[in-house]
């Protein structure tokens, strides 16, 4: 018995750098514009302007070389809707302002990927009935990742497995206004 204590304590840093074990730093999301489990106002919404909210984040674990940022509703009749997919964000980014343009490649050289809609950028809530949750997902990664842009949500998800070393969260919910 001792032998196997001893040989799961020898594996441990083997199976740690092999992202199997490793514990994840929190990183702290957050929306100036909404807090979590709030409602995201009509602005950020196909009932308003459709624009991306303003996102802040705090505690990127060190090591980190590029961040992630994935926003779904896991609440869609057909299934996981991607809103907008985000990567190669550069590690000392702390802020994005409101509005994002759509472009293939920001300024501060972060990538977009494709949405469910098959185009670039950020496409706001617009649930066809009831009230959905909106996750915006943040990932610190140990990389930076080779893809190209209009990568989908499901390649860049393919491309960070095992190099995830943080991780944070916002959930906003929307309800279409009646017309």
């Amino acid at each position: 018995m001792f032998y196997i204590f001893l040989i799961i304590f020898l594996l441990n840093p083997i199976l740690e750098k092999e992202g199997k074990e490793v514990k994840k730093a929190k990183i702290n999301l957050e929306s100036p514009a909404f807090k979590y489990g709030e409602m995201i106002p009509s602005k950020y919404t196909c009932d308003g302007e459709n624009v991306s909210p303003p996102l802040k984040w705090s505690n990127i674990p060190e090591g980190t070389k590029s961040l992630v940022l994935i926003c779904e509703d896991p609440d869609a009749p057909i299934g996981t809707w991607d809103h907008w997919v985000l990567f190669n964000i550069p590690p000392d980014t702390k802020e994005l302002p409101e509005g994002i343009k759509p472009l293939k490649k920001l300024k501060n050289g972060a990538v977009h990927g494709k949405n469910s809609w098959k185009k670039l950028g950020y496409g706001g809530p617009c649930p066809p009935w009831g009230t959905h949750r909106y996750f915006f997902k943040i990932y610190a990664l140990d990389t930076v990742l080779n893809l190209k842009p209009v990568a989908s949500k499901k390649e860049v998800l393919k491309a960070i497995k095992g190099h995830v070393i943080g991780y944070g969260e916002l959930m906003g919910r929307y309800k279409r206004r009646k017309k």
